[in-house]
């Protein structure tokens, strides 16, 4: 039985299409910026308070002894009637007397609200939602820490497939960041994980692999998947900002071609081959990407706050020989609705299809301290599938955990 090469397919029109798609979506919503909201001269008196604000929102809630506060809290106002103003935290009521008075002004004058008291007609299923839509602050700078190239690995966020790392400081600019996948992966696209130490800019990473991430994939559409043994990867983020860091990633473990192509196909392949030199022909040219070599990886990002998020970067990178561009924020406010997305897009590899990974994880949808803490939602991979189609070769259930505070 002989083996023929497969090769990567040359058409991937599909994934530029995506992208062109998304860029005219981010137009679109600039340009909805300028000329579609007008300020509201009218006076709202029952309204919700969009979650744009970090410093306000923790400011209204410490005055009422809230620990700790939660930037993302829903707050509900209502001055409505001058002997019973209230303002609803969490669901719990407060007088509106008991925040100073400079809170008060502010919270009056909040230029984000979401009218509660306009009525419902038949046409509001359509209009609701757009009325919501406050694109006043799409954009705005992004916090200290984002921008540090000692402290930008400090990140409460520890999302459970692919994604930016879990960091924290020990103390000062000395740190450690976890995470699982790469930071550009989709779900269920490689096993491994990573555990880094962080000092002064600079940061030593060890990773190894988790079979069990593989065990609840299927075996087909697995092309694109990213296997690994062990290894370490170095890093360096450029000072005088967070723009630019360079990482050297290398595997350690000392197997050779054969043994690591041997526990692949054991793993991911059922099928008989006539000799041994047919099996490696295969796994050479038809196996999942497995990490075997050294890599020197960049990644050029500009940190930016979208929609009000916490956190939130564009980028584009070179890692493991691979181009990926794309846009990544946590904790965005539209509508009343607060939810984590990214899109990562990889437009060139040597051994893998072209594809774009997706995830949208929402919070809120828990109850009590769960409610801004843990969000949750889908995650997927669209690139060309086995029988040449272009689709969905990863769809899977995400899960974020929010451990801290935003900074």
């Amino acid at each position: 039985m002989t083996t023929k090469n497969a090769k990567v397919p040359q058409n991937q029109n599909y994934i530029y299409k995506i992208l062109i798609l998304f860029a005219f979506l981010i137009g679109f919503i600039f340009t909805s910026n300028l000329s579609a909201q007008q300020d509201d001269q009218e006076v709202i008196n029952y309204f919700q308070m969009e979650p744009l604000d970090d410093s306000l929102f923790i400011q209204i809630q410490s005055e009422v002894f809230i620990d700790p506060p939660d930037p993302k809290a829903e707050i509900i106002v209502d001055l409505r009637e001058v002997t019973n103003q209230t303002v609803a935290i969490g669901g719990v009521l407060y007088p509106y007397l008991a925040f100073t008075p400079e809170t008060r002004a502010r919270i009056f004058t909040y230029p984000f609200k979401i009218d509660l008291s306009k009525g419902v007609t038949f046409a509001s299923v359509f209009t609701d939602v757009i009325d919501k839509i406050k694109l006043k602050k799409i954009v705005a700078p992004p916090t200290k820490y984002q921008i540090s190239s000692t402290m930008n690995y400090i990140n409460p966020f520890f999302q459970l497939l692919g994604g930016e790392r879990f960091g924290f400081a020990i103390h000062r600019d000395i740190g450690i960041s976890i995470g699982t996948g790469t930071p550009y992966s989709g779900p269920l696209e490689t096993s491994m994980v990573m555990a880094s130490f962080h000092l002064i800019g600079a940061r030593v990473g060890f990773f190894t692999k988790l079979d069990e991430i593989f065990r609840v994939s299927k075996t087909d559409n697995i092309r694109n998947n990213l296997y690994v043994f062990y290894g370490v990867e170095v890093g360096y983020v450029i000072p005088f900002g967070n723009f630019l860091e360079i990482s050297y990633t290398t595997n350690l473990d000392e197997f050779g071609d054969t043994k690591g192509f041997e526990q692949i196909y054991n793993e991911v392949y059922d099928s008989n081959y006539d000799t041994y030199e047919d099996k490696m022909a295969m796994l050479e040219n038809e196996a999942p990407f497995v990490l075997r070599d050294s890599y020197l990886n960049w990644e050029f990002r500009y940190p930016v706050s979208i929609l009000g998020s916490t956190r939130g970067k564009v980028y584009v990178a070179q890692y493991l020989d691979e181009w990926h561009t794309g846009f990544i924020a946590r904790e965005m406010s539209l509508a009343g609705s607060t939810f984590d997305f990214r899109l990562d897009a990889m437009v060139g590899s040597k051994r893998r299809n072209n594809q774009v990974a997706i995830d949208l994880i929402v919070s809120k949808i828990f109850d009590m301290w769960a409610s801004s803490a843990m969000a949750f939602g889908p995650s997927l991979v669209l690139t060309t599938l086995d029988d040449g189609s272009f689709g969905a070769a990863q769809v899977f259930a995400n899960f974020r955990l929010k451990l801290g505070t935003s900074l």
